[in-house]
């Protein structure tokens, strides 16, 4: 009989929207729910439940709410369990959190009461709330936060309420059972699993004042609290990451840790380290060269990713770590570790291809910081490195700029053996020469150029030849053949093709049809003439500005040449 009148309303409130659903609807629901367990008709509860017709809607949120309590007492609790997680793991999208909220405290109360295998509910009733809560968009913006639409925030702060009651009874058992031990790794894998998702992608809020007020930075904070306390304090994680010896014992963590780690590792280097959270825990006596290289294979896994949060917090701990360092500290043997020469060439890809010009230009200003902690022949080891991966114009330009502010260094004060005399010339090379001869598309190439031109005007112009500190004067004649004689040859080329393409684009104008030119050995299709007229031009002022300043280097050279001959026959 309680199972037809609840089945009666249940009929009538499937065609109720859930704002129509009113209080005398839940009464309803509360006593026909109550009289059906009274009966013992617990199985027919289920059924309604995980009918496709009231799946995620007020009906489920209503019965639970009204049986959640009775059902660990009345129930098998491992059926129970599983019945529960069978219903967790079935909404979608929006629906996803307010059944979790619903059914967290029965599922807590359920693995409780459980007597054997608790580990093992725990661990698997974690893993299913992080699988469906690693579907939900994580929250970018302050607004977003605070309008919690897909109810992440509200999920994480209910987890951590879930989850205190284990790490508590991890911390109380003093005999360190078998048991006890499972259920700690199960911990500590979850613990992994919300470093990277929802906290990696995080973005927390600003400025520092905020933070109590961030649900996202609270969690985070939960979390790194739980390491602790069950004995896995960060320094002991972090610093052990990589290592041979785990600080773990487990087989199946192990080989999760491949997976997983890495991506966890950085995102709690970044909480840690820019964040702050238990900063405290952290050994004083570190030095910060020591921090850096501690921290840049973490750069390294963040700046491999795309997403804005995630290149940002590879951003800013790298910022974080090089302000700690001094200038010219970081000695070249650092550059044999891996992520040292990564990480650079990371920022360069960040520079060149990340669509938002923040992120471009705050790589553009750590690339430079980094180069400043680097001592002589670190500079010199990564200038070589970056010449020869960049590929982009634009980066060479800017590396060939901070070759010449090293020789200007050595010129003006103590003479650095990396940046005078064989080691210079060696870099020299790399520098003066033109990639592919006369053939070598200039106007792609003409920041790299330009740069070049300008370092040889500045030696040409500060080294005598008979001094000869930088080996200029000797390599002169490889530089012209190399370098010099090809571009005037390119040039020359290249000018005449541009001018052809005017002439075509002009004679095009006249009779008013659209057509297409090659511009930097791509077609430009279907261009007003107006504006293909624009570009060309724009191509020889280019040329001619490179012209110039060539024909000023050579100009300086023989003034230069001329002099020296003219002292040495006096």
């Amino acid at each position: 009989m309680a199972v037809e009148e609840l089945q009666s309303i249940i009929k009538r409130c499937q065609i109720l929207e859930e704002q129509d659903f009113k209080e005398e609807d839940f009464g309803l629901f509360q006593l026909a729910g109550q009289r059906c367990l009274d009966e013992g008709h617990i199985d027919q509860l289920f059924e309604i439940i995980q009918n496709e017709k009231n799946k995620v809607s007020t009906i489920v949120v209503c019965t639970f709410q009204s049986l959640a309590r009775s059902f660990p007492v009345l129930c098998n609790p491992k059926e129970l369990l599983l019945g529960l997680l069978e219903l967790i793991e079935e909404p979608s999208g929006k629906q996803i959190s307010p059944v979790i909220l619903l059914l967290l405290r029965p599922l807590q109360t359920v693995i409780q009461k459980l007597r054997h295998n608790r580990a093992y509910s725990v661990g698997l009733a974690l893993s299913t709330l992080w699988s469906q809560l690693s579907v939900l968009p994580v929250p970018y913006t302050q607004g977003q936060m605070q309008a919690d639409e897909y109810g992440l925030c509200q999920c994480c702060e209910a987890l951590v309420e879930f989850t205190k009651p284990f790490v508590e009874e991890v911390t109380g058992d003093e005999e360190n059972s078998v048991e006890n031990e499972k259920l700690k790794d199960e911990l500590l894998k979850f613990c992994f699993k919300s470093l990277k998702c929802p906290l990696l992608t995080a973005q927390f809020l600003e400025p520092p004042e905020q933070a109590d007020t961030d649900p996202l930075r609270r969690f985070a904070a939960e979390i790194i609290g739980f390491l602790s306390a069950i004995g896995y304090p960060f320094p002991k994680v972090i610093f052990n990451h990589g290592r041979k010896k785990k600080t773990w014992d487990y087989l199946e963590f192990e080989e999760e840790e491949d997976k997983q780690l890495s991506d966890s590792m950085a995102s709690l280097a970044y909480l840690v380290f820019v964040q702050g959270i238990s900063i405290d825990q952290l050994p004083m006596v570190l030095s910060p060269s020591y921090l850096l290289q501690f921290n840049m294979g973490h750069i390294e896994v963040l700046l491999q990713r795309t997403e804005e949060s995630v290149l940002s917090k590879g951003l800013d701990l790298l910022e974080n770590s090089l302000l700690r360092t001094e200038d010219s500290s970081l000695l070249h043997q650092c550059l044999e570790i891996k992520s040292f020469l990564t990480v650079p060439q990371g920022l360069v890809k960040v520079m060149t291809l990340c669509p938002i010009e923040t992120l471009r230009k705050k790589s553009l200003a750590l690339l430079q910081l980094y180069i400043n902690k680097l001592d002589s022949q670190g500079k010199y080891t990564l200038f070589r490195c970056l010449l020869n991966t960049s590929n982009h114009s634009g980066v060479e330009a800017f590396i060939i700029q901070n070759i010449k502010n090293q020789i200007d260094m050595s010129l003006k004060g103590t003479p650095n053996k990396w940046f005078t005399g064989p080691q210079l010339v060696s870099l020299l090379h790399l520098v003066l020469f033109l990639p592919e001869g006369a053939e070598t598309d200039l106007l792609q190439n003409s920041d790299r150029i330009m740069a070049s031109l300008n370092l040889l005007r500045y030696l040409v112009i500060k080294d005598n030849e008979n001094d000869n500190q930088t080996g200029l004067w000797t390599e002169l004649e490889k530089i012209e053949n190399n370098f010099l004689k090809p571009l005037h040859t390119g040039l020359n080329m290249s000018k005449a093709h541009y001018e052809a393409e005017i002439k075509n684009s002009q004679e095009v104008q006249k009779s008013k049809d659209l057509c297409s030119v090659t511009v930097g050995g791509e077609e430009i299709p279907n261009m007003p003439p107006e504006m293909q007229l624009k570009v060309l031009h724009s191509a020889l002022f280019t040329f001619d500005l490179i012209e110039s300043v060539l024909a000023r280097v050579e100009e300086l050279i023989e003034i230069k040449t001329k002099s020296t001959s003219d002292e040495n026959m006096r």
